[in-house]
């Protein structure tokens, strides 16, 4: 592979010595800046329009961790950091989020580390519902062994750790419903989530054995089987005694008294038929 290409594929940033572990000579990497790269300082090599955050971590001799490398992975996270997260094990450099401990082996290519070390990071320092999101989509979207992070974590009594590690949820099949659990979880809401109810089918959350609250994505209702479903299981739920608020993603992140509101009356209202 011709070296700017590598360069181009290694996100745009690259220091010396990466290039000569992939096989590159001091002659090809000398070669680099006439390709149109340009050398900020001595070792390290950016393409154009290479991404800024990859570019600060070689920059810093460091990987991109915590929220700033949940969107390189996929990881759920709302809310772009306002100050960029750093693996490094110096103390050099300034303007960004020093996370010192490293267990884990980097990404091959890329200056990231390694998504086991992102969601132990991020628990660490993150405040739920942002750490939980993104530790579980580590886990459900990479494989990441919960019972790994709890491990490594074990040793560490700090209160975001204990916090985060209480609300891990793994049914939680979505950032908005792990938004949602810490809501209703803040505010004493009791709920389960991903119940399934025969004769209706999974609902997100079953509150007080009745009231069903489902959140609704921005692909829902695309076709029209899909409403013709969604009418039917709306209908069954009330056949059956349920009551059901549905909410968009919205609602749970911006409307947030709202929903709570809706919540309580609901219950209330049961609580004075039955009494």
């Amino acid at each position: 592979m011709d070296i700017f290409e590598y360069l181009v594929q290694a996100g745009g940033a690259a220091r010396t010595a990466q290039l000569i572990e992939a096989g590159y000579s001091k002659r090809q990497i000398a070669r680099l800046v006439s390709h149109g790269a340009t050398q900020p300082r001595r070792g390290v090599f950016l393409a154009p329009g290479c991404n800024p955050g990859l570019a600060a971590a070689i920059h810093h001799n460091g990987r991109l961790t915590c929220a700033s490398a949940a969107g390189h992975y996929g990881l759920w996270i709302r809310n772009p950091p306002t100050h960029m997260h750093l693996a490094c094990n110096h103390g050099h450099g300034s303007g960004f989020i020093r996370h010192r401990t490293v267990r884990f082996d980097g990404h091959p290519t890329l200056p990231l580390a390694g998504v086991e070390d992102v969601a132990l990071h991020a628990l660490g320092c993150l405040k739920p519902p942002a750490s939980t999101a993104l530790a579980t989509s580590a886990i459900r979207l990479h494989g990441v062994p919960l019972e790994l992070l709890k491990n490594v974590l074990r040793g560490d009594r700090s209160a975001p750790v204990l916090r985060a590690l209480r609300e891990l949820d793994l049914r939680a099949e979505s950032i908005v419903e792990v938004d949602a659990q810490h809501l209703f979880r803040t505010n004493g809401i009791a709920f389960e989530p991903q119940v399934f109810l025969p004769g209706i089918g999974r609902v997100d959350f079953l509150i007080a054995g009745f009231l069903i609250i489902e959140i609704d994505g921005h692909a829902f209702h695309s076709k029209r089987v899909d409403m013709l479903r969604d009418r039917d299981r709306n209908n069954s739920s009330t056949v059956k005694g349920f009551a059901v608020l549905r909410y968009m993603p919205e609602h749970i992140w911006f409307n947030q008294q709202q929903v709570l509101a809706d919540v309580r009356a609901a219950l209330a209202l049961r609580a004075g038929r039955s009494g």
